[in-house]
């Protein structure tokens, strides 16, 4: 009897367990489905938020095209003006072509002017996001700068040198040259500003790259020239910029001799190629030389790579971005910064040393413009690698040894290691040149009217 009671109830605590072990089953699936679920709902979120922390700034086609629009609308209401406002406004001479780049708030795009390619910047996206010139604040000061008054010329002159001193770090009196020079472009106007003209002025005044370029445009050849402005967006020339996946740095083809003409005189490509390097070469050099003696003050750039220069069709090298170049009193300023080691006095490609008995950096740059491009431009480019089958001529070995020399030299006191070395390699590339039977001697004018040489050797 018992086995058969046992035999009865066993389905029924078969029934009971399965029962038990469905409730457990379908409790562990859902409690799994709640995590998974509470999982990729975290995981969704934190890559919205790095997609917006990452990439709230995309370069894209809309977006410059609605910040260019909202240029015309504030120029329209007269709250900013210049010299491409028109054009770009009004009469559609300039229109937009694509994005080049979006960075820390900085807007890069390229535009069409009446058939010619320029580069559109401003340090920042919106024109109210610069900082006002206070002067207009005060409709009661004296001296016309009433609401309805303009500002005379002398006013003009007075801030923008103050803000010439500010932003460069140049003093007034040690290099007058500078403000004297913008100074008398504004007396010559002959006429007051207004409001929205001092206003414009004011924000692009405050953006340390136009400040640069405007104050160098009449003094040096290698500097991007600026061409206008609408209020804090400015205009420069459209340049073959370098970039670091191209092994000469510059896209050659554009300024390149016809095949035709190359084998006429008697060249092959890459020999044709080579040719632009070394002239290429002598322009960096022509510029390290100019930014080192043509100013009151040694002109320092932090930021050397192939991207930040551009080559005219003469082959001349011209600095395009130069938001990292100082004058010497504002490097001193940056270099003298509180450290532990050498590796804390380090800025960008301008480093000092640290003394470790005063914990501060010091305030002398420890190597120079010419060490850094040796290094990062003229090491890759005359390395055995790329020079393939010539590396062993003598010439180009002694070429090599020389770069090598000038990457790991050290600024010495007097600078006279550096500028020996730089004769060195414009000897060097003058001789290969002249070697090739490529003319040596090309010589041009800068707008400053005085003449230099490309070679200069």
């Amino acid at each position: 009897m018992w086995g058969l009671l046992r035999r009865a109830l066993a389905p029924a605590r078969h029934r009971c367990l399965l029962r038990w072990l469905g409730v457990k089953v379908c409790r562990k699936s859902t409690l799994l489905f709640i995590l998974l679920w509470f999982g990729c709902w975290v995981f969704l979120n934190g890559l919205v938020f790095v997609h917006r922390s990452m990439f709230s700034d995309v370069c894209t086609d809309d977006k410059s095209r609605k910040i260019l629009k909202r240029v015309c609308e504030d120029y329209r209401q007269g709250i900013l003006t210049g010299d491409l406002c028109e054009d770009l406004c009004v009469g559609g001479h300039i229109t937009y072509k694509h994005c080049l780049y979006y960075e820390n708030g900085k807007k890069v795009m390229v535009a069409d002017w009446r058939g010619t390619p320029v580069v559109l910047k401003s340090k920042l996206e919106n024109f109210s996001s610069y900082e006002p010139l206070g002067l207009l604040d005060y409709p009661d000061t004296p001296g016309g700068t009433g609401a309805d008054e303009d500002l005379s010329p002398l006013d003009v002159v007075f801030y923008t040198t103050l803000e010439i001193k500010n932003s460069l770090g140049l003093e007034t009196g040690a290099n007058v040259t500078l403000p004297r020079l913008w100074g008398q472009h504004l007396r010559e106007r002959g006429r007051t500003y207004s409001r929205a003209e001092l206003a414009s002025l004011w924000a692009l005044l405050q953006q340390e790259e136009y400040t640069f370029l405007r104050v160098l445009q009449d003094l040096s050849r290698h500097v991007a020239r600026v061409l206008g402005s609408c209020g804090h967006f400015y205009a420069v020339e459209f340049l073959a910029a370098g970039h670091a996946w191209d092994q000469n740095f510059f896209s050659l083809e554009e300024f390149s001799t016809s095949p035709a003409q190359a084998s006429w005189m008697g060249y092959g490509r890459s020999g044709i190629d080579r040719d632009m390097v070394h002239r290429i070469a002598l322009s960096f050099l022509d510029m390290v030389g100019h930014f080192e003696e043509d100013f009151s003050h040694n002109l320092h750039l932090c930021d050397i790579k192939p991207e930040n220069f551009a080559i005219r069709k003469d082959l001349t090298v011209v600095a395009i971005d130069v938001d990292m170049a100082f004058f010497e009193p504002k490097m001193k300023d940056i270099l003298e910064q509180n450290c532990t080691s050498d590796s804390d006095c380090n800025f960008f490609d301008c480093i000092s040393t640290c003394n470790t008995k005063r914990n501060k950096c010091g305030s002398r740059r420890k190597n120079s413009n010419l060490q850094v491009i040796c290094e990062k431009i003229f090491r890759p480019w005359f390395s055995p690698t790329l020079l393939g089958a010539k590396a062993g001529l003598p010439l180009l070995v002694e070429l090599q040894r020389a770069v090598q020399e000038c990457a790991a030299m050290e600024e010495g006191e007097d600078g006279k290691l550096r500028r020996t070395v730089r004769q060195n390699l414009l000897r060097l590339l003058g001789q290969l040149l002249r070697e090739s039977d490529a003319p040596a001697e090309v010589h041009s004018t800068d707008t400053a009217g005085h003449s230099r040489g490309v070679l200069n050797f």
